[in-house]
């Protein structure tokens, strides 16, 4: 509390600083445009939202990242993601949220949508090529998007189509055989009284692990993208919007090395390919008078596979040992959604809207892992198996919702809104293990084979809702208090050993307090977003790991356990100050989080704080525009440790780092170049780590991690026509 409250008084100083420098400064440069924000369900300017929300436009996106959101993404205080990836699928806002999905169903605490379309827990779809912008919800989005929103919401929004023709083109290429290149096109369809939106990119790299025994990268990136959008308006009244979107990523995955640098020795490496298809048609009528109806209707595909080589190693490391394991997944899920919402146009007075949602998921998994360890001075510790899950799930979410929102006077508003659900699902997997013994000489050596299967059924009620109250200090100004409940249904873990006690486990709930103050000022080139919050969680749900064969690291199982409670508090601060030919933009966010009353294998663990959650993390960046068109960008990125995994221990976390981003270059009306560089220091630093055992013949238990991306650099050009 004393980290917040200083940090609550710096950024009270500098605000008042930049407030007096920019006072003084008499450009003539614009003040910063308006944002707005379109997740909610009431789409506001960004600085009459009460809530904490996270705005990347679509110059930021262009200036400060080069292919994915992993490049963006620490821009966002307080939001994380987990490694064990090629690219961030799995994210965390204020330490909620998963850090991977190797079984069972997916349960995902943080939302992600891309233009409607629900990609919750595959966050690997999220190029940044043709986007306009993207927002972050942050804190249970339990009235907005329900279940699949305990922590928050990412929202993706692709550039829309446009009335006029133009097109774009992007070519790039950079380090380790990083290319690039991409097109955009958009203009009307005068005759059909709509526009359209066309956008294909391609980006491949050889990525930046090396693989000693086979003599080459194994994780390189292949990544395709194509949108298509189409904008029928007929007149004011009616607009239509339909959109359509491929991306194939096609990534290999070798991302651990036994000495924890970027050189591996597995000669099997894996591959982490996820194929997403999807569409949305939204369509939005205002001839009801001063009502609006909306009506989105979705549907996604998404094909997974992912596989590694669960042993790191090869025949000649690892002689005179045989020692050969590896796991490959074949995922499949399928989502269907629909929503219908009506609401007041009215812009004072009560203000109202109602809303029905429905979603179907299914998802079929293919789990195959095969291996052998042969010892040959102990042969009592000889094992040879291949072990392969079928599994089947499906949910079905239904949900009604509905805000009110009014005026007291003519500075006070409020607003509420509750959210009613009910989740069913059912799941239904068959593991086959089948064991090879040591050949026999003497004769006939039997193969033996075993089969587990499952079958859950559960059915939750969920509410979730919030309340908010305003304040308007000035036109400009303005103080919101909001008290949020999210929520997110059970679940149920796999895997062979488990206590019957530790296969099912409950739903969660959070309760969450938010305090916040929005404002421009210095004629509008000053824009302040601050909050404090604290959330208290109930029965929340905690992963953890252990392994049940030492000589196996295809047996360390991740199962779920419910807390009976934990909190999280902490503040978010974002600054943004304009004045030519300068911007300055900065964030900060500070987080404390634990876990209260966790029993694992019979014992109550102490309270911790939360895997993936760091303690800080902070965003500093700095544009100058010459009137020529010269640019430069450098942008300060960093993050304080966090622990890899429960049980929370303290030698097993990462370490604070800081990161330095640059990009110069020249951009005029019709073209741009533009040079890059990413972590400019080469800073060493991790986005996951594990600790189990793995080098035989003892499989001591020992930490491995994941790197985050060592020194980048590169080129890029654009041109465009209007």
């Amino acid at each position: 509390m004393r980290s917040i409250l200083t940090a609550t008084w710096i950024c009270a100083a500098l605000a008042r600083v930049a407030s007096l420098c920019a006072a003084e400064a008499a450009e003539a440069e614009p003040p910063l445009q308006e944002v707005v924000v379109t997740a909610s369900l009431w789409q506001q300017p960004l600085q009459q939202v009460p809530a904490s929300v996270a705005v990347l436009d679509g110059q930021t996106l262009h200036a400060a990242g080069q292919q994915h959101f992993e490049d963006v993404l620490p821009l966002v205080p307080n939001l994380n993601w987990a490694g064990d990836t090629s690219r961030p699928r799995y994210f965390q806002i204020r330490g909620i949220g998963e850090l991977e999905q190797y079984q069972g169903a997916p349960n995902p605490s943080v939302g992600f949508l891309i233009d409607d379309i629900d990609f919750s827990g595959l966050g690997m779809a999220a190029t940044l090529f043709d986007l306009d912008h993207i927002e972050v919800l942050r804190g249970p989005q339990g009235t907005r998007y329900g279940a699949n929103a305990l922590g928050g919401l990412i929202y993706v929004q692709s550039a829309a189509p446009e009335p006029t023709f133009a097109a774009h083109a992007e070519l790039g290429a950079g380090d380790y055989g990083a290319r690039t290149y991409g097109a955009s096109l958009t203009g009307p369809v005068t005759a059909l009284d709509s526009s359209f939106r066309l956008a294909a990119q391609r980006y491949t790299s050889d990525g930046y692990y090396h693989n000693a025994y086979l003599g080459r990268s194994t994780d390189g990136y292949d990544e395709l993208t194509l949108r298509g959008r189409w904008r029928y308006e007929p007149d004011p009244a009616l607009r239509v919007d339909l959109t359509l979107l491929a991306v194939r990523i096609n990534n290999g995955y070798d991302a651990f090395a036994i000495d924890n640098s970027r050189t591996t020795q597995s000669d099997q490496p894996g591959e982490d390919d996820q194929h997403s298809t999807g569409g949305a048609l939204r369509l939005e009528y205002r001839g009801l008078g001063s009502t609006l109806l909306t009506l989105i209707g979705t549907a996604a595909n998404t094909s997974i596979e992912y596989g590694f080589d669960s042993d790191w190693g090869n025949a000649a490391l690892w002689a005179p040992y045989t020692y050969q394991y590896s796991e490959t997944q074949l995922r499949e899920r399928h989502t269907r959604s629909i929503e219908a919402r009506l609401q007041s146009t009215e812009t004072r007075g009560l203000r109202w809207l109602i809303g029905i949602y429905g979603m179907q998921l299914t998802e079929d998994l293919n789990d195959s892992a095969p291996g052998v360890y042969l010892d040959p001075n102990d042969a009592t510790q000889d094992s040879s198996s291949t072990t392969v899950t079928v599994s089947h799930y499906s949910s079905r979410n239904t949900a009604l919702f509905g805000m009110l929102e009014g005026d007291i006077g003519s500075r006070w508003q409020w607003s509420g809104g509750l959210r009613l659900e009910r989740r069913s699902a059912g799941y239904n997997d068959v593991t086959t293990t089948m064991d090879y013994p040591t050949p026999n000489p003497d004769g006939p050596t039997d193969t033996t084979s075993s089969t587990a299967t499952h079958g859950f059924s559960p059915v939750d009620h969920l509410w979730g809702g919030d309340l908010s109250l305003e304040y308007a200090l000035r036109e400009t100004a303005r103080l919101y208090l909001t008290v949020a409940r999210g929520y997110k249904a059970g679940g149920f873990n796999l895997g062979p050993g488990l206590p019957t006690d530790q296969i099912v486990f409950g739903p969660e709930s959070d309760l969450n307090v938010e305090l916040g103050y929005k404002s421009e000022l210095a004629e509008r080139r000053l824009r302040l977003d601050t909050d404090i919050f604290y959330t208290r969680r109930s029965s929340l749900q905690l992963k953890s790991g252990e392994q049940l064969d030492p000589h196996d690291p295809t047996t360390f199982i991740l199962y779920t356990s419910n807390a009976p409670s934990g909190r999280n508090y902490g503040l978010e601060t974002a600054a943004t100050w304009r004045a030519a030919p300068f911007e300055l933009a900065g964030s900060v966010g500070l987080l404390n989080t634990a876990y209260h009353g966790l029993t694992l294998n019979g014992a109550v663990l102490p309270d911790r704080a939360l895997p993936n959650a760091p303690g800080w993390q902070g965003a500093l960046s700095g544009t100058w525009r010459a009137p020529a068109g010269a640019f430069l960008r450098v942008d300060l990125t960093g993050s304080g440790s966090f622990y890899y995994d429960l049980p929370a221990l303290d030698p097993y976390s990462s370490s604070t780092y800081v990161l330095l981003n640059a990009k110069l270059g020249v951009e005029r009306e019709a073209w741009s170049a533009s040079l890059w560089v990413s972590n400019l220091a080469d800073r060493r630093y991790t986005v996951r780590g594990f600790y189990f055992g793995l080098v035989p013949p003892d499989f001591n238990p020992t930490q491995y991690v994941q790197l985050g991306p060592p020194r980048q650099f590169g080129v890029r050009f654009t041109c465009s026509l209007r």
